[in-house]
């Protein structure tokens, strides 16, 4: 009887929460295995800044340490967006508990909110959007609301990059470059390294490839 029900009417409000918290727990490793790459990637770039710096190429330096820095918002974001993740399975976990009491699933407004900052992150954008349109047919939701905004990287780094970037070039120099007051983008003597300059380029296109991911 039961193996007709469900061929008749679908999954149980019960099994379909079990199903939505296993699509939680696949997306959040997702994120995990996105930071790995980010924080590999990041750490290889900073070692190529401290080189740079030292051989005096303060330009090249300036460019990949505001990657690192892009990379350092880009980790933050993703592990809110982890926590958030978390959170909706602990409303999931909460949902199960009602549907013994109630016998139905609950609307739940934290759960939208949550799944609405979510699909703004491209790289669950659409196991979201889809979980999302699951959870409102199942009652939980309702209708998506728009996108209020959309996340201008380019925006964001121009009006912080320049005390951000000074900030990494300090850390990563012991205080070389950085500091208030310098001035240029070479020092003195500075000298081209052609192995530095395509390393350079290489972890900045990493880093670019996984930031826009």
């Amino acid at each position: 009887m039961q193996s007709i029900n469900r061929f008749l009417y679908g999954p149980t409000p019960e099994e379909k929460v079990r199903l939505w918290q296993g699509k939680l727990r696949a997306e959040s490793r997702q994120l995990d295995r996105e930071m790995r790459q980010l924080a590999t990637a990041t750490a290889k770039a900073r070692v190529t800044v401290k080189q740079l710096a030292v051989k005096g190429d303060v330009k090249s330096a300036r460019i990949l340490a505001r990657e690192v820095v892009r990379s350092n918002k880009q980790k933050d974001r993703l592990s809110v967006s982890k926590a958030r993740l978390g959170s909706i399975g602990t409303q999931l976990a909460q949902q199960l508990a009602m549907l013994k009491v109630t016998g139905s699933l609950q609307k739940s407004t934290e759960i939208m909110r949550l799944s609405n900052s979510l699909i703004k992150l491209p790289q669950i954008s659409q196991a979201m959007r889809e979980m999302s349109m699951e959870m409102t047919k199942a009652g939980i939701m309702e209708d998506m609301l728009e996108d209020t905004f959309e996340m201008d990287e380019d925006e964001e780094i121009a009006e912080e990059a320049d005390a951000e970037v000074d900030k990494v070039l300090f850390e990563l120099t012991n205080g070389k470059l950085g500091q208030i007051g310098v001035v240029g983008t070479e020092l003195p003597n500075a000298f081209e390294d052609e192995d530095t300059e395509k390393t350079m380029e290489q972890y900045r296109q990493q880093l670019d490839g996984l930031l826009s991911g």
